[in-house]
This record gives C-alpha cells, sequence and structure tokens, in this order.
C-alpha cells in the first residue's frame, strides 16, 4: 500500500522575495553568467540562444584566440577637439581597475571576448559634457581581433558618448556601460562595416537608481553581425530607453538580442528595434526579453520590434518575451510585425504625382524617421539618413541590373 503523506505548499517568505512566487528559475534569463569558456557549452543551433544564429559563419569566435591588434580606437569629442574636461581615457589590464564590474559574460562568444582580450580601454565621465564623446572603432584586417570598452558615468553626469565601427575586421567586442545616481547618458554605437566584416559583440549595461539611459543601436553593414545586450537597474526610478535601427542587404545576418531586467521598484524601459531588409538572403534577428522580478513594484515596460521587407527573399524573425513575477505593476507589454510597403500609403504617393521609386524612400524614411530623430545628436542623424538613401539607391540600381541581365 502506498504510503499517504500530506502534501506541503511553499509558504512566502518576507525576507527572501525569490522563495515565492519565482520558486523556479527565470525561463527568460537562464543562461551562465561566468569568466570561465569552459562554463558554455558549444553553440549549436538546437541550442535556444543561437537557433536563430548561423553559427557555421562565427565559428571563429568560440575559443579563445591571440587577438591581431590590428583594430584601432581612437576618442575625441565630436568635433575633433581633444577631451574636453570631464573626460578621462585610461587603458587597464583586462580584469583591472572597472573592467569586469558590470556582471559577467554571459554567452560563449563573450567569454572568449573576455579571455582573448589582454587590455580594456575605460571611459570615464563626470559633471556636464557640452557635447558628445566620439569613439572610433576601426578595423584594419581579417585576422581575429578583441576589443573591450568600459564607459563609466558618476553620479549626476549630463553626458552624451558616440562610438562608430567601420572598416573590415574579424571582431569580438565586450562593452560594459555602468550610469552614476541621478545620471542623464545616451550611447549610441554605430556598425557601419564594410561587406565580408564580421562582429559579435556583449553590452552589460548597469542603470543607477534615479538615472536615465538611452542606448541606441545602429548597425548598418557587415556580413555578420550579432549584438547581445543585457541589462539591470542598481535602484529605484531608473529609467532605460533603447532603440534599434538596422538595414539588411542581400545575404547579410544582423541580430540584435535585448534583456532587460527589472529588479528595482518604479523603473522604466522601452526597448524600439526597426529594421529594413531589401535582397535576397537578406536576414535579421531580433530577440526582446523582459523579466520584472518580485522586487520590482511599480515597473513600467514595453519592448517593439518591426520589421520592413523591401524585396522577396528576405527573412525577419522577431521574438518577444516577457516574464512577470509581480503582480503590483503600472504596465508590461511587447508587440513584434514583420511586413512589406503598405500599398495604400505608396498609392496614396503616386496619386500626387511621386514616382514609385521616390515613394519606396519617403515610405522609409519615415518608417526610421522618428528613431533617427530620438538618437538625438544631429550630426549623427543626419548622417544616418543620409546612409539609408544611399542604400535605398543602391538597391534600386541592383535590381535594375538584375532585370536588364534577365533580358
Amino acid at each position: 500500500m502506498a504510503d499517504n503523506k500530506e502534501i506541503t505548499l511553499p509558504v512566502a517568505d518576507p525576507n527572501d522575495p525569490y522563495a515565492m512566487p519565482a520558486a523556479m528559475p527565470s525561463s527568460v534569463d537562464h543562461a551562465a553568467r561566468s569568466f570561465a569558456v569552459e562554463d558554455f557549452a558549444q553553440p549549436e543551433r538546437k541550442q535556444d540562444e543561437w537557433r536563430y544564429t548561423p553559427i557555421e559563419r562565427i565559428s571563429e569566435f568560440f575559443d579563445v584566440f591571440k587577438p591581431s591588434g590590428a583594430t584601432t580606437i581612437t576618442v575625441s569629442m565630436i568635433d575633433g577637439s581633444d577631451l574636453t574636461d570631464g573626460v578621462t581615457l585610461s587603458q587597464v589590464k583586462i580584469g583591472e581597475g572597472l573592467s569586469g564590474t558590470v556582471s559577467k559574460p554571459n554567452d560563449r562568444v563573450s567569454a572568449v571576448e573576455w579571455n582573448s582580450a589582454t587590455t580594456a580601454t575605460v571611459l570615464e565621465l563626470s559633471g556636464e559634457i557640452s557635447q558628445p564623446v566620439l569613439v572610433r572603432v576601426h578595423g584594419a584586417g581579417k585576422e581575429l581581433d578583441a576589443l573591450h570598452l568600459v564607459i563609466s558615468a558618476a553620479d549626476q553626469t549630463h553626458a552624451d558618448v558616440v562610438v562608430e565601427h567601420d572598416g573590415m575586421a574579424r571582431l569580438a567586442e565586450g562593452v560594459e556601460v555602468v550610469t552614476g545616481t541621478d545620471s542623464h547618458v545616451s550611447t549610441t554605437f554605430i556598425q557601419e562595416w564594410d561587406k565580408d566584416a564580421k562582429h559579435v559583440a556583449n553590452h552589460r549595461i548597469h542603470v543607477g537608481r534615479g538615472a536615465s539611459l538611452r542606448h541606441s543601436v545602429v548597425t548598418l553593414g557587415g556580413d555578420i553581425v550579432r549584438i547581445r545586450m543585457d541589462q539591470d537597474f542598481g535602484g529605484e526610478q531608473g529609467d532605460l530607453n533603447m532603440l534599434g535601427i538596422y538595414f539588411v542587404d542581400p545575404g547579410e545576418h544582423i541580430e540584435h538580442r535585448t534583456m532587460v531586467v527589472h529588479n528595482h521598484p518604479e523603473c522604466k524601459s522601452r526597448v524600439v528595434y526597426k529594421g529594413a531588409l531589401d535582397g535576397q538572403g537578406a536576414h535579421s534577428t531580433w530577440v526582446g526579453n523582459a523579466l520584472i522580478e518580485p522586487t520590482a513594484p511599480g515597473t513600467d515596460s514595453y519592448e517593439l520590434n518591426r520589421n520592413l521587407v523591401l524585396t522577396p527573399g528576405a527573412i525577419a524573425d522577431s521574438e518577444p518575451n516577457l516574464e512577470i513575477e509581480n503582480g503590483n505593476i503600472i504596465g508590461a507589454g511587447h508587440a513584434s510585425s514583420v511586413g512589406r510597403f503598405d500599398d495604400a500609403e505608396l498609392f496614396y504617393l503616386q496619386s500626387r504625382g511621386i514616382p514609385e521609386n521616390e515613394a519606396r524612400k519617403l515610405v522609409v524614411r519615415g518608417f526610421f524617421g522618428e528613431l533617427v530623430e530620438e538618437i538625438g545628436i544631429p550630426a549623427i542623424s543626419d548622417h544616418l539618413m543620409t546612409v539609408i538613401d544611399r542604400r535605398l539607391a543602391r538597391g534600386e540600381s541592383d535590381a535594375m541590373a538584375q532585370v536588364l541581365e534577365d533580358k
């Protein structure tokens, strides 16, 4: 006869908010955190974190390597002048100083970057910085390279930082961003690589108490670019605004993965990513994760991804994930869409005498325009719209050449 045992239910412990209801590990934030490469399995497509990624195209980043040092990094004010008061630049040995203080690597490629890089570039900000700081990362070869960047803003700092990537590279990059109490900071990361470049990156972000951070990512080129961003808050009333823009050409794979963790009360987050895909084999992936922990009452969170497919043969993966472990919140939601041109919009413009090609440009500019303006740095906004126009014009030229070839 089977033993009859009384069923017991877990009881909430006010001193341990994770005892109940969050008795099980989060399904959206379950990855290991470690500086050791061996703590992560070799990536395979059957693993959830890698199922959208063409891992065979980035397999060189799965094991520790000796960096080439071909990638250069220069820092100035955005007008080209020397660094102003309140901006300090230094180089430290990896693992020393401020490096390695914002969370830990959270997948194999970020652990490989940490163990391959030898030095970290540390940018420290304090006070009122009158103009944006420009960090230029230039790739100068196809040999594997590793780069680590730390951006640290002191309490009550007001500053903008722009990080531009260009050239030819096969780069593993680690970025740490930490903002102090009551600071107001924007960071803009632009990837405008040559066509054959490969870039895998991990951004680890910590938003201070009462601080606001606008974190923008603009990816406009590269054979394969995969950027993972992991964030948490350091106290109540933090405000995070994550913006993303990407334009994917034929054969390119552009992937962005965001992880927002609400771990303190009364914090707000907005994640808005928009992408356009043009040409056969253009492939984008956006995976947006948001976790609201039991310690975060008063949370206000929302994430959105929209994709505009300009031509047949392009593929856009879009996966929003939201896990709520706290019922006392202001709001939480997510949305995603993948679609082609709105025929009604095109018809409206054409009916007013605008040629079809110009009408398509106007629709795409409108699609990206709000986010470009929200970046808030005029020189960068103007450049981005110019690049987008150039990409659209190139797409039209390629399409016409294909028509002539078919004839």
